[in-house]
């Protein structure tokens, strides 16, 4: 097990808009909702239906949709038109660690910065 300051910063986080490169989702695209460990929540996206018992909020019971998560690694940041990014993690003019996307021609673009573990 890592030590929190040698724990692998994650590039996706809740928020930041998405593209599934691998799986039965392949080439949807969404905002995280949540993540937990190495799964990732999509709005919208993997949406599966579950059998539900007769209960006081649903009395008829019946199906209802939800989403499953997707392993982190068969998701990647994209831009607005969907398209997937390359990003890094880089030290900006300050030393500080910030996310940054890096386009074919070369053109770095600042992302957000990234927070440092606490101890």
């Amino acid at each position: 097990m890592q030590s929190m300051s040698q724990a692998k910063t994650k590039k996706v986080r809740t928020g930041d808009r998405v593209v599934v490169i691998a799986g039965n989702s392949k080439g949807q695209h969404g905002i995280v909702k949540a993540y937990r460990d190495e799964s990732v929540w999509i709005e919208g996206v993997n949406v599966r239906k579950k059998a539900v018992r007769p209960s006081q909020q649903n009395p008829k019971g019946g199906f209802v949709e939800i989403e499953a998560p997707i392993h982190i690694s068969n998701v990647r940041p994209c831009d607005n038109e969907g398209r997937p990014l390359k990003v890094k993690i880089m030290l900006n003019e300050q030393g500080e660690r910030e996310l940054c996307a890096i386009s074919k021609d070369g053109q770095k673009t600042h992302l957000r910065p990234i927070k440092r573990a606490v101890k």
